[in-house]
């Protein structure tokens, strides 16, 4: 099976993909984790995006989806992947569709997490993680049981993501629906999407996600 999960950052991508890599065996398929990987293994892909992020300019589709197309020949066929962060333009869609067909491969479902973005900006900007282990806590939602200590680890320490602020968060909305949500209507027509509630709970949301699943 290979599906692409969509919603905007913040959304809970990241977290049900992992989900769905330890309950069905699936690979998830980061773009940002790919390069990362890549530019650190030093493949073909790796050094040319190297290049041009070291150059100061944006990696284009063209190694984007090179990226795609080293991953997925190194798959097994049986192997089931989940799209996080790719695509994220229509040009990306159609390079999906000519990547996966290269591959033996068919897209079997989108699933959108759908947010209330004022919600999610809350939900984003008042996380923070321990310093030492990496346990995530919530100004609101999640704080440690005793005040400036880690629940798992005792640390004292923690941390925010520079660009958890509400400007960032929304600018980085307001990109995705204005280059990403086109891209919708496209899988639409095929009868591909599905969407889940991605303010419930993360057990909710898997449901959902797998309720879709269930059906394809």
């Amino acid at each position: 099976m290979n599906i692409i999960l969509l919603g905007p950052p913040g959304a809970g991508k990241g977290t049900q993909a992992q989900r769905l890599a330890a309950h069905r065996g699936m690979v998830q398929l980061s773009t940002g984790d790919m390069l990362r990987a890549a530019i650190k293994a030093g493949t073909a892909v790796g050094v040319q995006a190297k290049a041009v992020m070291d150059a100061g300019a944006l990696v284009s589709d063209e190694i984007v989806s090179g990226l795609i197309d080293e991953a997925l020949a190194a798959l097994p066929m049986e192997t089931g992947t989940i799209f996080d962060g790719y695509p994220r333009t229509s040009a990306q869609a159609d390079s999906l569709d000519a990547l996966l067909a290269k591959h033996g491969r068919s897209l079997d479902a989108v699933i959108e997490l759908e947010v209330d973005e004022d919600a999610l900006v809350e939900r984003i900007v008042g996380r923070f993680t321990c310093a030492n282990c990496g346990t995530g806590y919530h100004d609101r939602f999640k704080q440690p049981a005793r005040k400036g200590v880690c629940d798992v680890c005792g640390g004292i320490e923690f941390k925010r993501r520079p660009d958890d602020n509400e400007a960032t968060v929304r600018t980085r909305m307001a990109e995705y629906r204005a280059k990403t949500a086109p891209i919708l209507p496209i899988y639409e027509m095929r009868g591909l999407v599905g969407r889940v509630d991605g303010m419930g709970s993360m057990e909710a949301v898997e449901a959902g996600i797998e309720a879709i699943l269930a059906d394809v």
